[in-house]
């Protein structure tokens, strides 16, 4: 699987590298902001396919003494990067459109050549992107995910810059070039937010989202009165694909160790069936009551007769 992702990695880099320079030969040749606006967005798309490539080839590997726990944060790091580069690109594009339009520099655009580089970056971007999202979905990758949404907003943002050059060609109007770039900007704004809260919150521990921590509630009830008392604490992290569930629940007293060994495998077999790329671990505490009293009948009896 993890040759899967770095191949749609690799498929993100050879086409943003031929979109860059297309765009930025383009752009100089028609004087165009927009044109020259979205080379350098492609230029942000191929950093960070670069970087999903690197990360998602880190991530795939074991954990080892330095990293117990894995190499998934590469993935979410790569992530949060992404997004500030989204954020970086913007900010250049909107410094130079205002820049444009309060000097009044508006040079003669030749729209034609703009107008078929930008068509052809679309649908390159539309093909690819739909790649890495359904590559990043399948093995739940934050880099590709990432990758992917650089590249619908490389879509978005490709599109506008095309309908600009094409209502320049029909009025003349040449301060709809910029115009068009700061929209274009305000766009790109709003995914490098949304790529940097995500990955922001895998980096800092947040916990799963909220069906997901109701999923894994409602398989371990199926335990509950049955074999388990309760649910005492339940912990859910994110690391790359990884989802790190730690749960304490507690049992009754009189059930043997071997008993509890087997009951934590069919929970935890259980939460990977229904969570995927779920790694658990379950700490078992006894319960406090009088056994006398105690209404988990079934369970005392299936750790009293091992």
């Amino acid at each position: 699987m993890s040759g899967e992702k770095q191949n749609a990695a690799l498929l993100s880099i050879g086409s943003n590298i031929v979109l860059i320079l297309s765009k930025l030969v383009v752009g100089l040749i028609t004087n165009s902001i927009s044109i020259i606006s979205e080379a350098v967005h492609s230029f942000t798309d191929l950093l960070a396919a670069i970087i999903a490539f690197f990360s998602v080839k880190q991530s795939a590997n074991p954990p080892d003494s330095d990293h117990q726990f894995g190499h998934g944060k590469y993935e979410d790091f790569s992530g949060f990067i992404e997004g500030a580069l989204i954020l970086l690109a913007a900010g250049y594009i909107i410094f130079e459109s205002v820049e444009k339009i309060i000097n009044n520099k508006y040079d003669y655009i030749d729209t034609t050549a703009g107008i078929v580089v930008m068509l052809v970056s679309v649908i390159a971007n539309i093909i690819v992107s739909r790649h890495l999202f359904n590559v990043a979905r399948k093995t739940d990758s934050m880099a590709l995910l990432a990758d992917a949404e650089h590249l619908r907003t490389d879509v978005l943002t490709s599109a506008g810059v095309l309908v600009g050059l094409i209502l320049i060609k029909i009025t003349n109007i040449e301060i709809l070039d910029p115009i068009v770039a700061i929209l274009v900007a305000l766009i790109i704004i709003k995914a490098g937010l949304n790529l940097c809260f995500n990955s922001g919150k895998n980096l800092l521990d947040g916990s799963l989202p909220e069906e997901e921590q109701k999923t894994i509630l409602d398989t371990v009830n199926t335990y509950i009165p049955g074999e388990v008392i309760e649910i005492k604490e339940l912990k859910s992290r994110k690391s790359g694909a990884d989802k790190l569930i730690e749960l304490i629940i507690v049992i009754p007293k009189k059930l043997t160790i071997e008993a509890g060994h087997a009951l934590c495998d069919r929970i935890e077999e259980d939460l990977k069936n229904n969570i995927k790329n779920s790694r658990v671990t379950i700490h078992i505490e006894p319960c406090g009551c009088t056994c006398d009293n105690c209404k988990v009948e079934q369970a005392c009896n299936y750790g009293s007769n091992l």
